[in-house]
């Protein structure tokens, strides 16, 4: 670790409690401003949509202005779209509030590289553990996230006003870490190796193919069961406070790992990890099944954010071998619109189900894509490859 991947961790912290925050109340706003209660993850939905629409934009401004530049871009939109929600908020106004989360979802797209950026800040040999730590910067956004959220929903009329203005004062505070970080320059494609292959031939790859599905269903199943958490901890009679307890231990669980899960990829390999953290992600949906005690939903949603931190953590390492320097920014962004086209998907889905379903048939319904996960890491295990390290 070195003093730019220090303050990327702190980055990656701030981002998380942005991320957190949103998926603690956004819900619950729009639950409060939506016209019919289906409609109530709909600002949910808005900021992952947004996210999977400016990963083009996102990788092209990156390849054109560096990474320092594209994320200081990004910090500016995350305060612009937080005092966009707080208005909302407070006049009431719920279409603005999906306006402004769509907005949002430029600061998700961009600040969802800084796994990517770690890499490239660490020895080759050393790139699974600068991924796994400075993800384990979340633990910041755990421990500020759900606070931040149930400490300034009472300091103004509207709901959740106070939250939103926060967000924009934690964003100039990641501008100002910002100004202190260094990233090497972009690397540019030269005639005699060319801009590189197309999405559509990367796919071709087996550790390609298998990170993009790892890494955008594993997501989604995360996100389908955590945006549901706390309308459905508010159906079962269970207080909000709960529910930020709930979340809290959920990100602890997703990001806590991330001090050792590089240290198994290491000794293991990649898709053993991946297999265990699949292996807790059923736990969670079994614990989920049993009942909706405070205990059984904080169990679940722990044992569901050490799951993904493997899933993850996983995909993201054997992504990295299966494209070229000159490839990356195009790799990337595909990477990260799958998972964020998944995630509106199960955004949506998790409002829907959860007000109409009911928690039950949620947790069931995730079996599916589980499934196909595991699929995906048994296939890529027969093809004999060893993506641990490059």
């Amino acid at each position: 670790m070195n003093r730019n991947l220090w303050l990327l961790a702190v980055l990656q912290g701030l981002f998380l409690t942005n991320n957190v925050t949103f998926i603690a109340i956004n819900g619950l706003v729009g639950l409060a401003l939506a016209p019919y209660g289906w409609m109530a993850t709909l600002p949910v939905m808005g900021y992952v949509v947004g996210s999977a629409l400016f990963t083009g934009p996102v990788g092209r401004l990156q390849a054109r202005f560096g990474r320092k530049r594209s994320f200081q871009a990004g910090l500016l939109v995350a305060m612009l779209s937080a005092l966009l929600c707080a208005l909302a908020a407070s006049t009431r106004m719920f279409w603005l509030l999906c306006g402004s989360t769509l907005l949002a979802g430029y600061y998700n797209a961009n600040a969802s590289l800084y796994r990517f950026a770690s890499a490239e800040l660490a020895r080759p040999g050393m790139r699974e553990k600068a991924v796994s730590l400075v993800m384990a910067g979340g633990l910041l956004g755990a421990a500020i996230g759900p606070r931040l959220a149930a400490g300034t929903r009472d300091w103004f009329a509207g709901p959740f006003v106070g939250a939103y203005l926060a967000l924009a004062v934690v964003a100039l505070l990641a501008m100002l870490l910002l100004a202190f970080m260094d990233f090497p320059a972009p690397v540019v494609a030269t005639s005699a190796r060319g801009t590189g292959r197309s999405v559509a031939q990367l796919l071709r790859q087996p550790a390609f193919l298998v990170s993009a599905l790892a890494g955008a269903l594993g997501y989604g199943v995360m996100n389908l069961l955590m945006a549901a958490t706390p309308l459905a901890m508010q159906q079962c009679g269970l207080p909000f406070g709960d529910a930020a307890f709930v979340l809290q231990w959920h990100v602890i669980g997703m990001f806590a790992p991330g001090f050792f899960t590089g240290h198994l990829i290491k000794r293991f390999g990649t898709l053993p990890v991946m297999a265990v953290g699949l292996a807790l992600t059923l736990g969670c949906i079994s614990i989920a099944l049993s009942g909706v005690a405070l205990e059984q939903f904080s169990v679940a949603l722990f044992l569901l954010g050490v799951g993904w931190n493997f899933l993850f953590t996983g995909s993201t390492t054997v992504s990295l071998t299966a494209y070229a320097p000159e490839e990356k920014d195009r790799a990337q962004a595909a990477l990260n619109f799958f998972i964020f086209a998944t995630l509106a998907c199960t955004s949506f889905a998790s409002g829907v189900l959860v007000t109409t379903q009911g928690w039950t048939w949620l947790n069931v319904g995730s079996l599916l894509p589980v499934a196909m996960v595991g699929i995906g890491l048994a296939w890529l295990a027969l093809k004999n490859v060893r993506p641990a390290t490059a």
